[in-house]
């Protein structure tokens, strides 16, 4: 309620040049209400970070013996074999994987707005329309975030033993961030286009297997050719690859721009599909 009133506040009609001088108003408003839910229900926060944590905890101990003494020159020379050598692997793929656990909480997230009316409400009221996506956008990157610290204080609880200085971590996390945002905002075209809750639940799934099907669990090397073919050039490998060389020292080369490159792509394209599928009309039930 203190939301709406808020909101009341803000509304001052129709006129379109009032709208975008409350633009920030509105977008803090959006993200407090955001912030709001998420503080009232931390299970879902929990919820999206069990699952890269489940394959932390069975890929370390369950195949990372057998797997780290496989890596071969997949780390530099002179670090750990075994599965301590997999707990470096796989922490930067199991990050990856928790910014994408987190995308289906905000596929729901939007479809449920989108589909219980409170979308309708903000039609009626001079609310810049950005701002209701922005809210959306910077509460899902801050809760997504959130897990991907507790995924990476896990990793360094099971053996994971980054050799980063603080420039290195700090890089790390924009490469975090960026990837975050460019996954936010197509999450979000997603649960706009979604027709119901369920199907924007389904609709992220791709997400979570995309990290299966590159180098975050083992190097694309050792791929079949089809799949290798496929694991090279997909997104998340070269995102994988940075954060591996950020935080553990191998080889970066040319994947931090294809990183860049994929993120803002994905991010420009995804935030011009939003909008577009926000400012359309709803349709009559």
């Amino acid at each position: 309620m203190s939301t709406m009133s808020a909101m009341a506040k803000a509304d001052s009609g129709p006129d379109t040049a009032d709208t975008r001088s409350h633009a920030l108003v509105h977008a803090r408003i959006m993200l407090r209400r955001n912030l709001r839910h998420m503080q009232r229900y931390p299970s879902l926060t929990l919820m999206v970070t069990m699952m890269p944590l489940v394959f932390l905890l069975m890929f370390v101990f369950v195949f990372g013996g057998t797997l780290g003494s496989g890596l071969g020159s997949g780390l530099p020379a002179g670090l750990r074999g075994g599965r301590a050598a997999y707990a470096d692997y796989i922490a930067p793929g199991i990050i990856v994987m928790a910014v994408a656990a987190a995308a289906q909480g905000t596929a729901i997230a939007v479809a449920q707005d989108m589909t219980e009316g409170i979308i309708a409400r903000f039609r009626t009221m001079a609310v810049a329309r950005s701002s209701v996506l922005t809210g959306h956008v910077v509460g899902a990157t801050i809760q997504t975030l959130i897990g991907v610290v507790i995924v990476t204080a896990a990793a360094l609880a099971v053996g994971f033993r980054p050799h980063a200085n603080a420039l290195g971590w700090l890089a790390a996390a924009g490469v975090v961030l960026l990837l975050t945002f460019a996954v936010t905002w197509l999450c979000v075209g997603l649960g706009l286009s979604a027709k119901s809750v369920e199907t924007a639940s389904n609709s992220p799934m791709f997400l979570m297997l995309l990290p299966f099907l590159g180098s975050g669990f083992v190097p694309t090397s050792s791929l079949p050719t089809g799949i290798r073919w496929f694991a090279e050039y997909e997104p998340f490998t070269p995102v994988n690859e940075t954060l591996r060389g950020l935080l553990t020292g191998t080889r970066i080369g040319d994947n931090l721009v294809i990183t860049i490159a994929w993120c803002v792509g994905v991010a420009v394209l995804s935030y011009a599909w939003s909008r577009r599928l926000y400012e359309r009309e709803p349709k009559a039930l």
